[in-house]
C-alpha cells in the first residue's frame, strides 16, 4: 500500500489498541503504542530511501529485506526499544505487542497488491503478490480517514475500528471474486492462454490484464466481466547475439527483468553508431503508452553508453535520462 494508507492504518490500529485494558488505562502506555503502531505501520518501506541513489537498486530492492520475517520480527523490537527509553513508565511487553501487530499489518497488506513483497525470505526470494488490491485504494484509506474522525468526534474507537477492519474483510472477499470471475472472462475470450495477471485499478470494477499464449502476448483492460484486447503482440523470444548478451549485464536491465513478469523487446538502430536495446513490460498500458522500461544503448564495440530503468511517460523525457553520463 502507499505512506499515506499506511499512517492512517498505523493510527487506527492505535486507537483499537484501547480494547487491551493495559493500554486503555495508561495514559504513557497508550501514547507510546500509538507512537509505536504508527511507527511500525511505516518502518519496512525505509527502503524508500533505495530510490535516492538509483531506479534499478530501488526496484530490485524495495519491499525485499526490509519486508522479510526476521525484518518483520525486528522492526518492533527496535521501535520498543527506543520508545521505551523515551517513555521508561510504558508497558513495554504491551508496546511491543501492538508494534508487532502493525509491522505485521504492514506486510500483510502489500501481499495483496500487484507489486507484492518478498514476505517469506529467508525461505524463499520469490514474490508474492495476489494482486486484488490497488497500491492506493480510495475505498480503504477513505474508510481509515472516516474511521478515524469518527473517533476524534468521540465515538468508542474499538467499536469503530472493529466495524471498519469487518467491512474491509467483506471488501477484501469482494475483491478476490471480482478478480476470479475477470480471469474466467480473460480465458473465454483468450482461450489459449497459459499465463495471465489481472491487476486492480482504482476503480473497483476497472482491472489491467495481461495474459501469454504460446505464441502472443496480449494486453488489454477488464470492465466487470467484460474484457477488451488493445494490443497482441507476437512472442519472439531475445537473440543471443554478444549485443544483446552485453546489455543483459547492465543492473537497469537486471533490475527489470527481476520485477517484470512479462515483457517483450524491440532493438533500433540509432545514430552514431549507437544501438539501443529495450525491455517493455506490458503490464502498465497507459495512455497507448508502456511507461516501464528498461533501455540500453550500446556503441559499435559492445560498450554501454548509458541505461535507464523506470516509468517514463513521455519519449522525450526518456532520451534526456538517457543522456550520456546521466544516472537514475
Amino acid at each position: 500500500m502507499d505512506s499515506g494508507t499506511h499512517l492512517v492504518m498505523g493510527i487506527a490500529l492505535g486507537g483499537l489498541a484501547f480494547a487491551d485494558p493495559v493500554v486503555a488505562s495508561h495514559p504513557i502506555t497508550f501514547t507510546a503504542v500509538i507512537a509505536g503502531t504508527i511507527i511500525g505501520s511505516q518502518a519496512p518501506d525505509v527502503d524508500t530511501v533505495l530510490k535516492l541513489r538509483n531506479n534499478a537498486i530501488y526496484i530490485r530492492h524495495h519491499r525485499g529485506i526490509t519486508h522479510s520475517i526476521p525484518a518483520t520480527l525486528l522492526w518492533p523490537l527496535l521501535i520498543t526499544a527506543i520508545l521505551s527509553l523515551i517513555l521508561q513508565d510504558a508497558n513495554t511487553l504491551h508496546l511491543w505487542f501492538w508494534t508487532q501487530l502493525a509491522v505485521f499489518l504492514h506486510v500483510f497488506v502489500d501481499i495483496f497488491n500487484a507489486y507484492g513483497t518478498q514476505a517469506f525470505r529467508p525461505f524463499s526470494k520469490k514474490w508474492v503478490a495476489l494482486g486484488v488490491i490497488n497500491t492506493f485504494d480510495p475505498y480503504i484509506f477513505g474508510l481509515h480517514c472516516i474511521g478515524i474522525l469518527i473517533w476524534i468526534f468521540g465515538a468508542n474507537p474499538v467499536l469503530t475500528f472493529s466495524i471498519m477492519y469487518f467491512i474491509i474483510v467483506l471488501y477484501y472477499i469482494a475483491r478476490f471474486a471480482l478478480q476470479k470471475a475477470v480471469k474466467r472472462a480473460v480465458h473465454a475470450t483468450i482461450q489459449d492462454e497459459e499465463f495471465v495477471i489481472v491487476a486492480p485499478t482504482m476503480r473497483f470494477f476497472y482491472w489491467r490484464v495481461a495474459a501469454a499464449s504460446k505464441t502472443h502476448y496480449y494486453v488489454g483492460r477488464a470492465y466487470r466481466r467484460t474484457v477488451n484486447i488493445y494490443d497482441k503482440f507476437e512472442i519472439h523470444p531475445l537473440p543471443k547475439t554478444p549485443l544483446v548478451e552485453k546489455a543483459m549485464l547492465d543492473s537497469n536491465f537486471q533490475s527489470f527483468i527481476s520485477f517484470s513478469p512479462i515483457y517483450r523487446w524491440e532493438i533500433s538502430e540509432l545514430e552514431n553508431n549507437i544501438t539501443e536495446v529495450r525491455l517493455i513490460d506490458l503490464r502498465y498500458r497507459s495512455n497507448n503508452r508502456y511507461p516501464f522500461v528498461a533501455v540500453v544503448h550500446l556503441d559499435g564495440d559492445l560498450n554501454i553508453v548509458n541505461s535507464y530503468t523506470g516509468w517514463i511517460f513521455t519519449e522525450d523525457k526518456l532520451q534526456r535520462k538517457l543522456q550520456v553520463g546521466a544516472s537514475d
